[in-house]
């Protein structure tokens, strides 16, 4: 049986192999593509629009359970050519 995990966007539960998965270095949010990097993990499902939406929530913030406001420029960009490709196929 897959694990199930819950989108911080649209709190969805879903199986994990269908999210993606963000973690927080230095209040800069970062898209963790292997799933193995070290420390808390906020997943989201592959989407812009959810992505927005856990943006607005602030609920990366909640999740990975940092202070301050996330720089999540560089984690959008990436997420977007992964939909983009995604989509392509």
């Amino acid at each position: 049986m897959e694990a199930v995990r819950t989108c911080v966007g649209c709190r969805a539960r879903a199986p994990r192999s269908s999210l993606v998965r963000f973690v927080a270095r230095d209040l800069v949010l970062i898209l963790d593509e292997t799933a193995t990097l070290p420390g808390r993990g906020a997943w989201l499902h592959p989407s812009l629009d959810c992505f927005h939406t856990a943006i607005q929530r602030r609920a990366f913030g909640r999740a990975l359970r940092v202070q301050g406001q996330l720089e999540s420029t560089n984690a959008e960009t990436k997420l977007n050519g992964r939909v983009s490709t995604m989509s392509d196929d």
